[in-house]
């Protein structure tokens, strides 16, 4: 399950230690199956030929049920809740799991690859760490390598796949091949972390050539039908569920489009439109919005049946140290007009593990969490607020 900050990252050393050992296993196995087939690519390398000189293929982003709330929500509530519900409180450490073996297997270069993607979110400095496990029942997100399309679950959706053996994350073509390198994965972890796709910003001004549009998604390599097109390109996301009104084409959650599909702003419709590699500025900097570092961490003390205030805007988050004074079942609530999310972990030397979690999202009643807590364990709860609709302070307590 997802754990926090403290994350146990490795050092640099580590990396390049278990990367050094990877590409001697690539090696192996590359000239291995270049006895049997030439045209393999050279270790961590891409195919030549013309096939390298476009990519492979786009995310196509599973579609999931839109969060249902009462028709007494208001619109404004409604849009500050879908802004947040599927970020993940700061200081999470999130699992990852490979599949080696059966339909969903990878092979070690690609494996390598998807790693170097983590890596690359994780050296922005944000407040989430990311942890490979082989314990596929421990792990968040679960990333299978079968061929036909690349795409992910965004933010806390991952965890509603129920199915142990069911993937979260799709990488859907041989990374060495495709000219954007580890982008593809790195693309598919921004998604994990809630990011949206940023073609489908409302404020990009992009106006659509739709039948091009189409006609185009529906041949090779990604063959979809009208459907996904339009969910994955032509649907322009809701106001609130983006940043503000700042448009990134340079963005890792951007597709890149070939000439004739966009009909506005120009140059694209001559030019088409390809992001640069890597992260954007932009990238970097909301990904720290959200995931601000949480080194060092300050926490404030909540101790049993004596209620703190807490003073919150939309998105942001508090932390709470709570030390029971004995071992029974707890109950912790929140109390006011407000929608937060809970998420309890339990201290574990330099880590924290998940005990619970929940929200009252849309709801007129508080998140409340009833767990066993042990006396003298040390418990953090991490509090994000969605939305304030009608008192100006909330208030925890536990007993």
């Amino acid at each position: 399950m997802a754990h926090s900050q403290k994350s146990p990252r490795p050092s640099d050393y580590d990396r390049h230690l278990a990367r050094r050992l990877d590409d001697i296993e690539e090696m192996i196995d590359t000239l291995s199956r270049r006895l049997d087939d030439p045209a393999t690519p050279e270790p961590g390398g891409r195919a030549p030929g013309p096939d390298s000189a476009a990519p492979l293929g786009e995310c196509a982003l599973p579609a999931v049920p839109e969060r249902s709330l009462p028709d007494t929500v208001s619109s404004a509530r409604a849009e500050l809740i879908r802004y947040s519900d599927r970020k993940w409180v700061n200081g999470t450490i999130l699992h990852y799991y490979f599949f080696e073996e059966g339909p969903f297997a990878g092979d070690r270069a690609n494996i390598r690859m998807v790693r170097e993607a983590f890596d690359t979110w994780a050296d922005v400095g944000i407040g989430l760490g990311f942890v490979e496990t082989g314990d596929i029942s421990e792990a968040e997100i679960r990333i299978g390598f079968q061929p036909g399309g690349s795409w992910s679950y965004v933010g806390r959706d991952v965890i509603d796949i129920p199915g142990q053996a069911e993937r979260t994350m799709n990488i859907g073509w041989d990374l060495r091949r495709d000219p954007r390198g580890i982008d593809t994965a790195v693309h598919e972890i921004g998604h994990t972390l809630g990011f949206p796709h940023e073609h489908q910003n409302p404020f990009s001004g992009l106006v659509w050539d739709e039948d091009a549009v189409y006609r185009h998604f529906a041949g090779p390599p990604n063959n979809w039908d009208r459907a996904r097109t339009y969910h994955n390109v032509l649907r322009k996301l809701a106001p609130r569920l983006v940043t503000g009104s700042d448009w990134d084409p340079d963005s890792i959650m951007h597709y890149g489009f070939a000439p004739g599909l966009i009909l506005q702003p120009e140059p694209y419709h001559r030019t088409g439109l390809r992001p640069a590699l890597g992260l954007s500025e932009t990238d970097r900097a909301e990904v720290r919005r959200f995931y601000p570092p949480m080194t060092p961490e300050e926490l404030i003390g909540l101790a049993p049946f004596r209620s703190v205030l807490v003073e919150l805007e939309a998105t942001e988050q508090a932390n709470y140290l709570l030390v029971p004074e004995a071992t029974r079942d707890h109950t912790i609530r929140a109390f006011g007009q407000v929608d937060l999310l809970m998420v309890l972990f339990r201290r574990d030397g330099d880590v924290t593990r998940y005990v619970a979690g929940g929200d009252d999202a849309g709801q007129e009643a508080n998140t409340t969490l009833t767990v066993r807590l042990e006396q003298g364990q040390e418990y953090i709860l991490r509090v994000r607020m969605f939305a304030r609709y009608g008192s100006e302070r909330a208030a925890l307590m536990y007993w």
